[in-house]
């Protein structure tokens, strides 16, 4: 779709098919392409896992990164020089707010053991514990991005986390000022499934990690994918999604620059609206067209929009809700009278953002909120990134004699219906004569 003066953002009218139709073939949820990357990114992880650092800078020669292994690493002195040399005074003052923000928000996640004692002298318990080391990925292609350090550190600072690896695959003040507020303890700068593959395995310079978090393209993505159970991850990030709700009551020029506001990410990002009101979709179709000729990514949006934009006009609010919990966004923005009586409404969205005073990219950089989501449909069964993504939990049990002795004939008989023979002695040598 191209956006001359005739042409306009497509317009769905829900009749039961057509808006079925757009929403099961979003692109962005196809599968025709991961299986070339796939293959792609699994030759790039076996060749890091056996040859380290010979492979790790081959590739990142190949694409494009000069940095050999000894001059990727970035020192904390360089990360703080970046910090205190920023020029921009009202940068350096917007993301210490932000941190605050975030620390805020997130503190209240923090989750603390438990321990159950009964009147035999059992013990069962658990306990939490900061991961010992945890890899962050900061992309680093077509834009900066110093708020996903803090989105993806911050949390890993207040869970205890015993080493933060930041890898990104460019050199940018920003970030590393941002790095070294956050508290990162090492910073490589290497990218792409090569990074991924280093902090999995681990090379004679990359430290192997205990979990890998933070966005990336495809092929980080199907990197992390593939690599998942070696080490942990957050979540299998695909590009960005913005989904706005929206009645009679609602701004189009609001609605036309928050859907903007996604759809510049990615040509894959998805920019979707739910309305009851035909004047409100093509007053916002229209502020769409008039402000997408301003923006420095207009390329790159006019593409988003050609692939995954639509405008659906629902035959009621129900609808608008069906539809919502369907496509599952990983922003859902809900500009409707009354936006807080919908919450309880909403089971499928990563974060929602409520009334005309609450768009997307406050919770982008700083409410507090994490924007590290579930993203294609994901928000179904996955939550945002949190404290509890950089713990683990373990159990505890401690039995006496006298209460294994009382418990002793239900455990042998449960042993005895599964066939677990060895189960079933381990309980019985206890009490032989």
């Amino acid at each position: 779709m191209r956006f001359e003066e005739d042409e306009k953002m497509k317009i769905i009218r829900a009749n039961g098919k057509d808006e079925l139709d757009f929403i099961n073939n979003l692109t962005f949820r196809q599968d025709e392409e991961n299986t070339r990357i796939d293959a792609v990114t699994k030759g790039i992880i076996d060749d890091v896992r056996e040859n380290g650092d010979k492979a790790l800078y081959k590739y990142e020669k190949k694409y494009g990164n000069s940095k050999t292994a000894e001059t990727a690493e970035i020192t904390r002195d360089k990360l703080k020089k970046s910090y205190e040399n920023i020029a921009d005074e009202d940068f350096r003052d917007a993301i210490v707010k932000a941190k605050l923000h975030i620390k805020e928000y997130h503190k209240n996640q923090i989750s603390s053991g438990y321990e159950l004692k009964d009147n035999n002298g059992c013990l069962m318990g658990q306990t939490v514990r900061g991961l010992d080391k945890v890899g962050v990925y900061v992309p680093g292609g077509t834009a900066a991005y110093p708020s996903t350090v803090l989105m993806n550190v911050i949390p890993a600072k207040i869970a205890s986390v015993d080493e933060i690896i930041m890898v990104t695959p460019r050199e940018n003040e920003y970030v590393f000022a941002a790095a070294f507020l956050a508290g990162v303890d090492r910073v490589f700068l290497i990218g792409g499934a090569q990074a991924i593959a280093a902090l999995a395995y681990g090379t004679e310079t990359v430290p192997a990690v205990d979990k890998i978090v933070g966005p990336g393209n495809a092929y980080v993505a199907s990197a992390k994918k593939q690599l998942y159970g070696k080490i942990g991850i957050d979540l299998i990030a695909g590009p960005s999604e913005i989904l706005v709700m929206a009645d009679g009551t609602a701004n189009p020029k609001y609605i036309a620059a928050d859907l903007l506001s996604q759809a510049e990410h990615d040509v894959m990002s998805a920019a979707i609206m739910l309305t009851t009101d035909d004047g409100v979709a093509a007053e916002t179709d229209e502020e769409v067209k008039k402000q997408l000729a301003e923006l420095e990514r207009k390329a790159i949006t006019e593409k988003s929009l050609e692939n995954n934009g639509a405008i659906i006009i629902c035959r009621s609010e129900d609808e608008m809700v069906k539809y919502a919990n369907l496509i599952a966004p990983e922003h859902l923005e809900i500009m409707m009278d009354d936006p807080m009586s919908y919450v309880p409404l909403i089971r499928n969205a990563g974060a929602v953002f409520l009334g005309n005073y609450s768009p997307e990219p406050l919770g982008d950089y700083y409410s507090g909120t994490n924007h590290v989501l579930p993203t294609s449909g994901t928000a179904r069964f996955a939550s945002p990134l949190g404290v509890y993504d950089f713990i683990k939990k373990m159990s505890y049990t401690f039995y006496t004699d006298n209460a294994l002795r009382e418990a002793k004939d239900d455990i042998i008989k449960l042993g005895e219906i599964e066939g677990l023979t060895a189960h079933v002695n381990s309980i019985k040598v206890r009490f032989e004569e």
